[in-house]
């Protein structure tokens, strides 16, 4: 079988694309990851070893209107030379090119959904698929349910075969904080005050016991991160993007993110609690419907970005410290939310529906 996986945008929609595509490459499928060619995908990228073609995708507004046709003609015509027997895509703008390309060329589409509420893009892109794989139950109810499949999201192998860095000291609390690999400026100027403060209030304890952070910034804000930290006196190891990402969520104690569905599910994966924070611009609010989820299964607490103060999430993270028995509760409960096989059942879907299956 030959199959093309669509999967550019964010690392939120790359990393499960690429879980899938290592699923079919194992299973002896010649495999092509498409991406928009965007410098935002390059470090997600780096650990696909395989054929890798740039759709030159952009964003759904009015100003890329020609760069998007522009893509969709070089879409039909990579279609028309490869001739795959199918199509994963897993939504975002990346995904609209590829899709209308394969519909033109006959080729079955499979679209994968990772968030509770659908994306723009796999809302209007669902009418030309064979089916739209879920990773949420309640997300069948926004498709025709015979539309439907429940995979879960696809997850890296590796990213709980992570081992704690050795620099750690092992009785340090240890706060991992990230915002997906774009980062999260506000999320990283909350977290540098709070931990600060945290770290204020441990120093004054008759236990003295340590404080570490793991902080993923995204770009911008790597230097403002670094020099909180080093005024406030707390070790740290502040990265743009964190490339051993399996052995930081197994270095924490707890966790600090959005609400992406990527990242809810690789802390699922490594049975991780978390405070979870959901971007309040993200589209339809469909972060606060994943952590929403989370939280009610009591894997994950929700915090609202518009309500959250420093001295608030200190206090919070003083209480999760000073109570080891509620993280321990809340990491078995994550993992039993985790979907370990997701990526073999979305491969089985592609199989299902490849031309001449």
């Amino acid at each position: 079988m030959k199959a093309i996986v669509a999967c550019g945008g964010t690392g939120g929609h790359a990393f499960p694309g690429l879980a899938v595509a290592e699923e079919l490459r194992r299973r002896g499928h010649e495999v092509t990851v498409w991406t928009s060619g965007r410098d935002i995908e390059s470090s997600v990228m780096k650990s696909w070893t395989g054929n890798v073609f740039s759709t030159g995708a952009r964003q759904l507004k009015g100003r890329n209107v020609l760069s998007i046709l522009a893509s969709i003609v070089r879409c039909r015509r990579a279609m028309k030379k490869a001739k795959p027997d199918v199509l994963l895509a897993m939504g975002s703008y990346s995904s609209l090119p590829p899709v209308l390309a394969a519909k033109s060329r006959g080729v079955p589409v499979v679209l994968h959904e990772a968030n509770t509420v659908p994306g723009k893009a796999v809302d209007f892109l669902s009418r030309f698929a064979v089916k739209v794989a879920i990773s949420f139950e309640i997300t069948a109810k926004f498709f025709t349910r015979s539309k439907t499949v429940l995979t879960g999201l696809p997850v890296r192998a590796e990213v709980s075969q992570g081992t704690r860095f050795d620099f750690i000291p092992a009785d340090a609390f240890t706060v991992f904080v990230t915002g997906g690999s774009q980062g999260a400026h506000a999320v990283n100027e909350l977290m540098g005050q709070a931990l600060s403060m945290l770290k204020r209030e441990m120093d004054r304890r008759a236990d003295r016991k340590l404080l570490y952070v793991i902080h993923q910034t995204g770009a911008k804000d790597e230097a403002m991160v670094k020099e909180m930290y080093a005024k406030a006196g707390i070790p740290a190891r502040v990265k743009a993007f964190e490339n051993a990402m399996a052995d930081a969520f197994a270095s924490a104690d707890v966790v600090v993110a959005r609400a992406g569905a990527s990242t809810c599910f690789e802390l699922a994966a490594c049975g991780k609690p978390a405070l979870l924070i959901p971007l309040p611009s993200a589209m339809k609010d469909h972060q606060h419907f994943n952590a929403e989820a989370f939280a009610a299964k009591g894997a994950a607490d929700e915090g609202i970005q518009a309500q959250l103060q420093p001295r608030q999430v200190c206090r919070y993270l003083m209480q999760k410290l000073d109570h080891p028995e509620q993280l321990a509760g809340m990491g078995e409960k994550m993992r039993a939310m985790a979907t370990p096989d997701a990526a073999a059942k979305v491969a089985d879907v592609l199989e299902e529906f490849a031309q001449g299956a």
